[in-house]
């Protein structure tokens, strides 16, 4: 049997850093841009020598056809395990008519003005974003590409386009029986107009969306082959350690034993940039070692005396102030005081570390005419201008996106590309600058700590007739958009809260901007859901308590989202929640509106003094139209075991202006040993697709509570779940 030639899903390698643009156009191939904001556009004459490097393409996003036939897709949204390199060249493949194997995929360089995917000119991967973003763009630009394909071949033979159709990479006349590959007929079709507004085909015409196809870079980390930005390999490249201080704002205490540190073998030099210090060496250990040796010790400056206490105080003040309305009906003041039951509640979510499998790290080469990067970032353009204030321009620099190992969230901050060039600038040769495990965690960009205060108003039957709901903590969007709050309201914080999915006619939200000293915040996987479903979900769960109804049912008659309320009969249908589980045991259940995708999830737990067994997890799920099912089952599963591990034991805090927590010892993530099994049900749907790469995180930590509750009596109104069964919250 005929193998098929092994499908190339890469990052671009230093050793293969040109792109296929000028061999593809100066030999007579189509390069269709997917417009991501209109119609596709071709690329003209004096783009053809083009290169993928610096953002020099004219296009947000393009699809390659070379003479061989082969196509790439060159994306602007970065793959860090959550499949876009699978999924996304499935919509080209579905449009364009050919196999998934004959698509090449290579990352886009930075240029928001090419490749940004929203009206701010945003090319940013996060948020659940990157399927919402593509769909319809990129089907346009492979349908597209089909078109003018079939005008070529059809100008080529003088027939009519009606009576030629596309197939498997090539265009077919029936009535004579000829056929051309694609490869042979893109220079002519080059030369034709770009349909404006080409069809896209209906869902019932699919025969790869909708289908489960294996991750296409499976083979290539398995047999490491995949690089990663911490696999960079360059000639001459030397490797520096970084430690920073410990305390933001704080000082290396000079003098420094440098000569401590060059007496360990393969050292060649110090960087001390006064809050940063770096040990460079031909290797990672003796970087590592003469780091060791160096011992820097630290001045910690005027956050030194920040305290864990201090942060949460100043946070429940916060929560107590009025704030800035996020959402209002009714009145829910005059509501509140006709109730016939009152039900209130605080709730605390700590600081949390992204703490992915691969430690930051960042490979420079800083030379006269260029700055040449290789990195895995969510952020590519976002690097660009952050560059800025360290003297380089934009044409100066060159960031080759690697396969990222984990995201998160944590790799949306570029604070780890600005260090990296901070110690390249002193480095003659590249240099790979990487991160312990320790300098990862104690210096991350965290998810905030929140406190939500939230009261409810029931009638006779136990239904809300008020809801008022104030959250307080950091904001977010300001940090990331360096713009002022729009009318006093984070969206990121109050997103869920603000619009829960029930039917709640008396109701105001508000939000409260409260930043705490010393730590520096930012977006986690589930951003403002992730804490916002939480609060909202116990709660509902307690109402139900105090109105003595079964929390499915209850939430059954509230809900106003038919689509929600179908997703979380499945669940509990699925789960058996009609036969309740004896103590230890309980299930509890959680639902969410968010990413334009509905989930309802049930946890069944086995609960014994202070020790919590997750047993079983299941998932109702509707995205809207699938793309690749069985991705959307991995991303549920791994998203909702990261959300676990979160609400049982995970936690940042600090103590004297310093995180507490070094590594997986004391900043704990679930063992396999640990991991519940997660079943995963998928609603057929032809809506318009929404985001899942986030959803089972946001949406498990409710549930796992709620289901605690069941067990024990006990409500979990602060995370994580170990520090509030062992009384210490």
């Amino acid at each position: 049997m005929r193998r098929k030639p092994r499908t190339e899903v890469r990052a671009i390698r230093a050793d293969r850093r040109e792109f296929l643009t000028a061999s593809v156009l100066t030999a007579g191939g189509l390069v269709l841009g997917a417009a991501l904001r209109g119609a596709p556009v071709l690329a003209g004459a004096d783009k053809s020598r083009a290169r993928m490097r610096g953002g020099s393409q004219a296009l947000n996003a393009f699809v390659a056809v070379a003479p061989s036939g082969r196509v790439t897709l060159v994306m602007p949204k970065a793959e860090m395990g959550q499949g876009t390199y699978t999924s996304m060249p499935m919509l080209i493949a579905e449009e364009l008519e050919v196999d998934l194997d004959q698509i090449d995929v290579v990352a886009a360089p930075p240029n928001p003005k090419l490749y940004g995917l929203d009206s701010d000119g945003d090319q940013s991967t996060g948020g659940s974003t990157s399927t919402l973003d593509c769909w319809v763009p990129l089907r346009t630009a492979g349908a597209a590409a089909r078109l003018m394909l079939i005008g070529a071949a059809a100008r080529r033979w003088g027939v009519p386009e009606g009576q030629c159709r596309a197939v498997h990479g090539e265009v077919l006349h029936e009535a004579s029986g000829r056929r051309s590959g694609y490869g042979a007929l893109a220079a002519a079709a080059a030369k034709l107009p770009v349909p404006g507004k080409p069809p896209l085909k209906p869902a019932a015409q699919f025969r790869l969306i909708g289908k489960s196809v294996p991750r296409r870079d499976c083979a290539d980390k398995v047999y490491a082959r995949a690089v990663f930005g911490i696999d960079i390999e360059l000639p001459g490249m030397q490797v520096a350690a970084i430690a920073l201080s410990p305390v933001a704002g704080g000082k290396v205490l000079r003098p420094l034993d440098v000569a401590r540190a060059m007496a360990v073998r393969g050292v060649s030099q110090v960087v001390d940039e006064g809050d940063l210090v770096a040990v460079v060496a031909r290797g990672t250990w003796p970087a590592m070692q003469g780091l060791a040796a160096l011992g820097p010790r630290w001045e910690s400056g005027p956050n030194g005396s920040v305290q864990q206490a201090q942060i949460v105080s100043a946070l429940e003040a916060a929560a107590r102030r009025t704030g800035a309305v996020a959402a209002h009906a009714g009145n829910a003041q005059a509501a509140m005081a006709q109730a016939a039951q009152r039900i209130e509640a605080r709730y605390h979510q700590p600081f949390l570390a992204h703490a992915t499998m691969e430690p930051m790290n960042c490979t420079v080469h800083w030379r006269e005419d260029a700055c040449e990067f290789w990195v895995g970032t969510q952020a590519p353009d976002r690097a660009v201008a952050k560059l800025a204030p360290l003297g380089l321009a934009p044409e100066r620099i060159i960031i080759h996106n690697q396969l990222i190992g984990g995201g998160f969230g944590r790799r949306l901050s570029v604070d780890g590309i600005v260090l990296a060039a901070r110690v390249a600038r002193h480095v003659a040769t590249p240099v790979k600058v990487i991160w312990s495990r320790e300098e990862d965690i104690q210096h991350d960009r965290y998810r905030p700590y929140y406190v939500d205060r939230i009261a409810a108003g029931l009638d006779a039957r136990g239904r809300p007739v008020a809801w008022t709901h104030t959250v307080a903590g950091s904001a977010v969007n300001v940090l990331w958009y360096g713009t002022p709050l729009k009318n006093g309201v984070d969206d990121d914080a109050v997103t869920v809260a603000a619009d829960p999915p029930y039917t709640l006619p008396n109701m105001e939200v508000h939000y409260v901007r409260e930043e705490p000293p010393a730590v520096p915040t930012w977006w986690w996987r589930g951003v403002g859901p992730t804490r916002s479903v939480f609060v909202v979900e116990s709660f509902v769960d307690e109402l139900a308590a105090a109105a003595k109804a079964d929390p499915v049912r209850y939430r059954q008659d509230l809900i106003k989202l038919p689509r929600l309320r179908a997703v979380l009969d499945v669940a509990a249908e699925k789960s058996d929640w009609a036969h309740p589980l004896a103590a230890p045991r309980g299930r509890g259940v959680s639902v969410q509106s968010a990413f334009g995708s509905f989930l309802a999830t049930v946890v069944e737990v086995t609960v014994r003094g202070e020790q919590v067994r997750v047993d079983r997890v299941v998932c109702a799920f509707d995205c809207g139209q699938m793309i690749n099912p069985d991705g959307l089952r991995a991303q549920l599963e791994g998203g909702t075991m990261f959300g676990l591990s979160a609400a049982l034991m995970s936690e940042i805090t600090i103590a004297d202006g310093r995180v507490e927590q070094s590594n997986f010892n004391d900043f704990p993530t679930l063992r396999m040993a640990q991991a519940p099994k997660v079943e995963v049900h998928l609603t057929p749907s032809t809506e318009s697709p929404g985001g899942v790469g986030e959803a089972g995180t946001a949406c498990v930590m409710a549930a796992l509570c709620n289901a605690i509750y069941v067990a024990t009596g006990k409500r979990i109104r602060t995370l994580p779940v170990r520090r509030a069964l062992r009384g210490t919250s």
